[in-house]
C-alpha cells in the first residue's frame, strides 16, 4: 500500500510520550499513529474503554478494600 506523509503540531510532552510508547511497541512513529488511527476507527479503542469501566465498576468495592486495608493505621506495638 502507497504511503503518504502527514504532518501534525504536538506538544512536546506528547511527541516524547509518543516516541517512547512506539519504541516499547517494536514500531515506528508512523506505524504507531496508523495503529492508534485504525483502532479508534475500528471501535476497538472505545470497546475497550468500555470493558475496562464495566470490569471497574463490577470490582470496585473489592479496590476500594484494598486500599482502605492499606490505609488503616496499625496499632501499638509492644516494646
Amino acid at each position: 500500500m502507497a504511503k503518504t506523509q502527514l504532518g501534525a503540531r504536538v506538544d512536546a510532552d506528547v511527541a516524547e510520550l509518543a516516541k517512547k510508547r512506539a519504541a516499547d511497541l517494536g514500531l515506528s512513529i508512523g506505524d504507531y499513529l496508523a495503529r492508534l488511527v485504525q483502532d479508534d476507527a475500528s471501535g476497538l479503542r472505545a470497546r475497550a474503554v468500555d470493558a475496562a469501566a464495566r470490569f471497574l465498576a463490577e470490582h470496585q468495592s473489592v479496590f476500594d478494600e484494598a486500599e482502605n486495608a492499606q490505609q488503616a493505621p496499625r496499632g501499638a506495638h509492644a516494646a
